[in-house]
């Protein structure tokens, strides 16, 4: 008899059934000559039900001694029983012990602290195993999105010699007696891949020295990325707008059942639809004090900034025409109004925030340059760069897109530490 998923006998179908599962020990109680266990694999639990009687003394006794999370294989039939955990039941004929376990310490009266110290082991929770399952879907969506609508997937260097997003926030790690940094995201060698593959998009981790230990930080992330050439700002937003209700759906059409068990707002996430609002930056800054966030123009978002604000979003909003000085020199000043760029945030809400930043990228030669030499950076260092602007450069846009974040989002979770496996914080490198 090959073993089934737990997930796969809880139906009528099964009623009567002689089955073998497996898994490890969620719940267990004894009442005198009965064992209840409720056994959890990757996909659902079931209680199961030991008598002493059948099994025999020495199994009973044994069974009786091992704690949560031991793993066991267990032969029994099913049983329709409205109040089990899952509606079903196993009355168990046979089972064997196959890693006992004594004392698990994780427990719901362990501190934050504790728990991420042993992360290795809270990630068995049911709670965490929903936001890992989300996470998966989220993942499937982005994938699916972008293959679909023709983009090839590449991958970028993780060692980079330059910076993206500003010098304070690079990691410097020592490389055969160089200096080299981890890279803050893949942007500038998407761009390179464009001429040769026009629609590109990477899923890769990027790295960020920022010194900041709000709900939203992580030092280590996962990134996804696109470029597309022949894209201008708008042409890239609708793209995101539609990856984001693309994964959304993907998510509930999957993962529905652990968003509830996460207590998520099921109506909330099926409501959010296409074309999401725009609006300008400078519209922004009087709706932000409008709500009671001081904010003058030229101030860029905070964390705080961006929670009150979102507060008061019912979709995600993408907020458009950044002023330049605010924004890196790679975002291509409106020809309309130099004193503005081509780019875009997309702030997710419910007080979450910005998920997405991108733009239209700088293309022509001269501007690039200016822009360089207005932020004191030396083309020589970023020569591969100024390059494409020198070889058959064509208007492109592109994004990044941190996954950590939206899943934070998506799950409605506390704490952006919680929608990642093993968060990398100012704070924490382990386990």
């Amino acid at each position: 008899m090959s073993a089934y998923r737990i997930e796969e006998i809880l139906s009528d179908e099964f009623d009567g059934k002689e089955v073998e599962i497996r898994g490890w020990i969620y719940r267990k109680r004894r009442t005198g000559k009965l064992i209840f266990v409720v056994l959890r694999d990757s996909s659902d639990i079931v209680q199961c039900v030991v008598e002493k009687k059948i099994v025999g003394n020495e199994k009973f006794k044994e069974l009786d001694k091992v704690g949560v999370e031991s793993s066991l294989i267990l032969k029994g039939k099913v049983r329709k029983e409205e109040r089990a955990p899952t509606g079903y039941e196993i009355h168990v004929d046979d089972f064997e012990i196959v890693g006992p376990a004594y004392n698990f310490p994780i427990n719901k009266d362990k501190s934050d602290e504790f728990l991420l110290d042993n992360r290795h082991l809270w990630v068995r929770s049911r709670e965490m195993t929903a936001i890992l399952k989300i996470r998966d879907a989220v993942f499937e969506g982005f994938h699916e999105f972008f293959r679909e609508r023709g983009y090839f997937e590449t991958q970028g260097p993780m060692f980079v010699t330059g910076a993206v997003e500003g010098g304070s926030t690079l990691f410097e790690v020592p490389y055969f007696g160089k200096k080299a940094y981890l890279t803050q995201s893949s942007q500038f060698y998407l761009e390179t891949l464009i001429f040769a593959l026009e629609k590109v998009y990477t899923i890769a981790p990027s790295f960020r020295a920022e010194k900041s230990r709000t709900r939203r930080h992580l030092t280590e992330y996962w990134h996804a990325e696109a470029e597309a050439a022949w894209y201008h700002n708008e042409d890239m937003m609708k793209d995101e707008e539609e990856m984001v209700v693309h994964i959304i759906q993907k998510v509930l059409e999957k993962r529905k059942k652990e968003l509830k068990l996460l207590n998520r707002d099921i109506e909330f996430l099926e409501s959010i639809e296409t074309p999401f609002p725009r609006m300008r930056y400078e519209k922004l800054v009087d709706f932000a004090n409008e709500h009671g966030v001081e904010m003058k123009y030229g101030d860029d978002l905070g964390a705080d900034e961006e929670s009150a604000i979102t507060k008061h979003f019912d979709s995600p909003v993408f907020i458009t025409h950044y002023p330049t000085e605010i924004k890196p020199f790679y975002h291509r000043p409106d020809p309309e109004n130099p004193s503005v760029v081509l780019c875009h945030d997309l702030l997710a809400p419910e007080g979450y925030g910005e998920v997405i930043g991108g733009g239209e990228r700088t293309y022509k030669l001269e501007v690039l340059l200016q822009r360089m030499e207005e932020e004191g950076l030396n083309p020589e260092d970023y020569y591969w760069y100024v390059d494409l602007r020198k070889y058959g450069s064509v208007p492109h846009a592109g994004f990044g897109l941190g996954v950590d974040r939206f899943v934070w989002w998506l799950a409605g979770l506390d704490h952006i530490k919680y929608a990642i496996p093993y968060p990398r914080t100012i704070r924490r490198l382990k386990p």
